[in-house]
């Protein structure tokens, strides 16, 4: 084919923008990989407006400069801690087996916040938009459900979601090193009035540092005694401004950096959630040590992440539930409801 003059000109034009990107092979063949379609609600779209809050676009560089503190403070569980958290006993997580078994004791347990007491468990009430036929491996054969929540879910009447079997709730604390879900205290302080056990998770951002984000979570995400481990979210995120694909080496460091900060300063273990895609990318046969909350949606986890023990299951993300409007997160508790209150009252002080 003869290209005009014009036609010339702007194929060089192109071919010197291709040549001057400092992406690799590796990069450009990463990132034509479609993202998973198995997200999270954090990265959902709702069906009505919410509160608007976006993630500022930061520069390209792994470890960008660095920034000031913008004027609005958005933390409120008072600042970052500069000093180690004295003779705290770092408690990691026991990792059930495949099948259900009793949950390990932690060798040094910490003492219920009510001895002798125990909260309701509700029995699942759930619908779903979406529903899939498990088979055997149906989680309505496990005891404990709950949630997984954030800004897309609008206002919820946590004492009814209760009532709908959501016995435990995870809630959408913070993204990146600057952002703050705005329903995060409403929702945080409505669990807990509610009596569900709950906990944070944090959406890692692959183009800011891990300590920035560990700090920011902190700020930001209270030390209760009563408070579930907080979660790691790692995935792909196609809506995310970051488009970058890190190598799986380097995503297990900037992890591994995030995860221990958490746990030195909340003295558990934090659990890692991930997607298919992702687990397959770069976690599988890593962390062994560590808790693993698995996205499978469409069969077992133990088809979808062959070999890998688990402590939560997000099974569905099209789940329907008196209390909250639209769509929301379901999962399940590997174990039994007597496991379910030896492991979460270990977790208490």
């Amino acid at each position: 084919m003869r290209f005009s003059g014009v036609s010339a000109i702007v194929f060089a034009c192109m071919a010197m923008a291709g040549c001057s990107s400092s992406s690799g092979l590796g990069d450009l063949l990463a990132q034509a990989r479609p993202p998973s379609k198995e997200t999270t609600s954090s990265v959902a779209r709702p069906n009505s407006p919410v509160p608007e809050a976006t993630i500022p676009s930061v520069a390209a560089n792994d470890e960008p400069p660095q920034r000031t503190e913008p004027q609005e403070v958005l933390a409120w569980a008072g600042p970052v801690p500069q000093a180690p958290v004295p003779q705290m006993t770092t408690v990691g997580m026991p990792i059930p087996a495949e099948k259900p078994l009793a949950m390990l004791a932690p060798s040094r347990p910490m003492a219920r916040a009510t001895p002798g007491q125990r909260s309701r468990i509700y029995s699942r009430q759930f619908r779903d938009a979406k529903p899939i036929n498990f088979g055997r491996g149906s989680p309505k054969a496990l005891a404990v459900h709950g949630v997984d929540v954030s800004r897309w879910q609008g206002d919820i009447d946590w004492a009814k979601l209760r009532t709908q079997g959501a016995n435990f709730a995870y809630i959408k604390a913070t993204d990146g090193g600057d952002h703050l879900d705005p329903m995060f205290r409403a929702n945080w302080r409505g669990a807990q009035e509610a009596g569900l056990k709950r906990g944070a998770y944090h959406f890692f951002y692959w183009c800011r540092t891990a300590g920035e984000q560990a700090d920011w979570f902190i700020r930001n995400v209270p030390r209760e005694p009563n408070a579930l481990p907080p979660v790691i979210d790692v995935e792909y995120n196609g809506e995310s401004s970051c488009k970058r694909r890190l190598s799986p080496e380097k995503i297990r460091e900037k992890m591994q950096v995030f995860m221990d900060k958490l746990e030195r300063h909340y003295g558990q273990r934090p659990i890692i959630y991930t997607a298919p895609d992702f687990y397959r990318d770069n976690l599988q046969g890593a962390f062994l040590n560590y808790p693993f909350w698995l996205r499978a949606v469409a069969e077992h986890p133990s088809k979808v992440y062959p070999g890998r023990r688990w402590v939560f299951w997000q099974y569905s993300g099209s789940g329907l539930s008196h209390g909250v409007e639209g769509k929301i997160d379901l999962n399940v508790f590997h174990g039994t409801e007597d496991q379910w209150h030896d492991w979460a009252d270990a977790r208490s002080s």
